[in-house]
């Protein structure tokens, strides 16, 4: 089998774009400039219209991955509502100020998401021990995490994600993901990864008075089909 090509995206014009460059699994959010937040109700909607699965971001806002009761009480009305549109998974982190996982607020999430698909995001990527997140997320009966290996990328991070693929054993799916691209695909490929996550994205500039009033960044970066695809190709 070829490696599941992930990609994430964050309007309703990049799930299109995705799509059709033959994405094999999308990650839906908002605001990929944040990092990804939960997507909106109309963004929900599209993806449950898309014909390749679909894992949403619960994320509430931007900044860290340490959640108030309030917050974790939000995530888990965000899980129901990804449920009831009948999305394949769910995304999910949640930190303790030291950057070690919240297992009791993991557990919460990953209770009202039972049935779904479960994902630990990049919040591993903060844990001081990361073997030891990985046990967790497997115990939390996570089935893949996304990381960089701790790094800024995960290229930077591929050391890491190879000692992270050994100690799983095949017991969790760990995919690597931040600044994937056609270049270093075969880099990923080599350590023997089934999964691989990318924005495929291009950087396409703004101009105008949404940029001068402060609505728009002036370069932003937009999902593009035959970027899917080139890594797709890269993958093979």
């Amino acid at each position: 089998m070829g490696v599941t090509l992930e990609v994430c995206v964050d309007s309703a014009e990049a799930l299109a774009e995705a799509v059709a460059g033959g994405a094999d699994r999308i990650e839906m959010c908002a605001a990929l400039a944040l990092g990804g937040l939960t997507p909106s109700a109309g963004l929900i909607a599209a993806a449950a219209r898309c014909d390749v699965p679909v894992v949403a971001m619960i994320r509430p806002r931007a900044g860290d991955f340490v959640w108030s009761g309030a917050e974790v009480a939000m995530m888990e009305a965000e899980i129901a509502a990804i449920r009831g549109a009948g999305l394949a998974g769910v995304v999910l982190g949640a930190s303790l100020p030291d950057g070690r996982l919240d297992v009791p607020v993991l557990w919460r999430l990953v209770t009202a998401a039972r049935g779904m698909e479960l994902v630990l995001h990049r919040c591993i990527d903060l844990a001081p021990d990361m073997e030891e997140a990985l046990e967790q997320a497997v115990g939390l009966g996570f089935h893949r995490v996304l990381t960089s290996g701790g790094a800024v990328t995960a290229e930077a991070g591929a050391a890491r994600i190879a000692s992270l693929l050994a100690r799983a054993e095949g017991r969790i799916a760990v995919m690597p993901g931040s600044g994937v691209t056609p270049a270093n695909a075969q880099l990923f490929k080599g350590l023997g990864i089934a999964e691989i996550h990318a924005s495929c994205s291009a950087s396409v500039p703004v101009a105008g008075r949404a940029v001068e009033m402060g609505f728009a960044p002036p370069v932003l970066r937009r999902t593009d089909a035959e970027a899917v695809r080139a890594l797709r190709r890269a993958l093979e």
